[in-house]
């Protein structure tokens, strides 16, 4: 009896392992290059299909392109490796501060229905803003689509944007986004640029409206964590949720140090 489950239980295990190697040599394999994307295409599509995407995702995806831009840009984001001092010059921390000031005041209802929801004060969103667009001057000219469909494809960090992918077309056969549905050089879309993913789980809108995009900004920082009332520079309780709204150390320490000079309505911006 005990010989008869032994072999019973290495048969399933056996069974599993292939199953395992089965599903890993169909799926679509990533590439580095643009020779692949056109295969990968139809290799994802039929993955796509099995999960439940429809047509009108599928058929935006089958018009894709690869992004070589996006790829360049991917590789070369060197901005993150600098100084706190170097990174806010050449973001041109002072501008934002003082711009961002001005629309604290010009849209003071907007920024004090936005904290009673959420919790979250004007300044880091205005920060943000301002980092991530110009204030909604620069939104990108990329298409989303094929900006996230080619970093899904790219072996570099494909597990992450597949997870992008499948959330754009899922948005595309709802009719949030469209096949033409332009952003920067990663696929974010809207006032403070979001990724596919983040629309669906926080979004609040049409991104490109300023007071939607900065709802579901704030939206996001409470859902990770953000505190009323509590501190958000570095080691203090909120520091946390900005700290998940962007990886780079820099960029966090930026958004901190800028939200705080906002807020506080001190002079030039200071470490």
């Amino acid at each position: 009896m005990i010989r008869g489950r032994e072999i019973a239980t290495a048969a399933f295990m056996a069974w599993a392992v292939l199953a395992c190697l089965g599903t890993k040599a169909d799926a679509a394999q990533c590439g580095s290059s643009a020779a692949g994307f056109e295969a990968w295409k139809g290799q994802f599509a039929g993955e796509a299909r099995a999960k439940g995407v429809g047509g009108s995702g599928i058929a935006a995806l089958m018009q894709t392109n690869y992004a070589a831009a996006t790829i360049a840009a991917d590789r070369g984001q060197r901005s993150f490796g600098l100084s706190l001092d170097q990174f806010l010059a050449k973001r041109g921390a002072s501008t934002i501060v003082a711009r961002g000031r001005s629309l604290k005041q010009s849209q003071a209802a907007l920024f004090a229905s936005i904290q009673q929801r959420y919790g979250v004060p004007p300044g880091p969103l205005i920060a943000i803003w301002g980092m991530e667009t110009g204030f909604g001057s620069q939104r990108g000219n990329q298409n989303m689509l094929s900006a996230v469909a080619t970093l899904a494809y790219d072996c570099r960090r494909s597990e992450y944007f597949t997870e992008q992918l499948y959330a754009a077309l899922q948005l595309i056969d709802r009719g949030a986004l469209s096949a033409s549905t332009r952003g920067s050089m990663h696929g974010e879309i809207g006032q403070t640029q979001f990724l596919p993913k983040n629309i669906l789980a926080y979004g609040t809108g049409n991104l490109d409206v300023a007071a939607n995009a900065l709802n579901s900004t704030a939206n996001f920082l409470k859902a990770h964590g953000w505190r009323a009332g509590a501190g958000y520079q570095p080691g203090e309780a909120n520091f946390a949720a900005i700290q998940a709204w962007n990886a780079a150390q820099v960029y966090q320490r930026a958004i901190a140090l800028m939200g705080r000079q906002i807020d506080g309505g001190e002079g030039a911006v200071e470490r």
